[in-house]
């Protein structure tokens, strides 16, 4: 009765889970001198360009806490 298995369609594809190259690729190509010092100085491009935000933006963030807080004359009764 189970004994028997039905044909399935496209029964290959279940066989390529277990299907392993024995071609290595090719190994990649060494970064010259220019391409590792473009990323560097793109790095450092980026974070300089966070500090610099961060330190001209953080007085902006930051209330004063030397100026006295002003009050009007209505909410002093006058």
């Amino acid at each position: 009765m189970f004994g028997r298995r039905e044909p399935v369609p496209f029964a290959f594809l279940a066989e390529t889970d277990g299907f392993r190259s024995n071609v290595t690729p090719p190994p990649r190509p060494r970064a010259s001198f220019a391409e590792i010092a473009g990323r560097w100085l793109l790095g450092l491009t980026i974070v300089a360009g966070l500090v610099g935000a961060l330190i001209l933006g953080e007085p902006a963030m930051s209330t004063p806490s030397h100026t006295p807080v002003q009050q009007s004359q209505a909410s002093q009764g006058h």
